[in-house]
């Protein structure tokens, strides 16, 4: 059972890497992406911690970053729509100021 258990944090965390991996066009997905790697890493890191009866506030931290690391994708992606118009990788030039 406990394999079970181990296997779906793991299955979440490698799709929300293959998301950000083969689904590359526009940020807002690869930022859907990671949020879906930040779930599946704290589903495993809480099921280790329990599984190895130690504290669970390493986890707290873990949420902590993963909420400052949204925040700033999200304010990335607003100004980055509003400066060119979109969210595709490709409109993006780093030659331009």
């Amino acid at each position: 059972m406990a394999l079970v258990w181990f296997s779906v944090p793991l299955f979440v965390l490698v799709s929300g890497l293959w998301v950000v991996v083969v689904r590359h066009r526009h940020l807002l997905v690869v930022l859907l992406g990671l949020e879906q790697m930040v779930v599946g890493g704290f589903s495993l890191i809480l099921f280790l911690l329990v599984c190895f009866d130690i504290e669970a506030y390493f986890s707290v931290m873990f949420l902590t970053f993963a909420v400052c690391e949204g925040s700033l994708g999200l304010s990335v992606l607003v100004a980055l729509s509003r400066s060119f118009g979109s969210d595709y990788f490709s409109s993006f030039s780093v030659l331009q100021c």
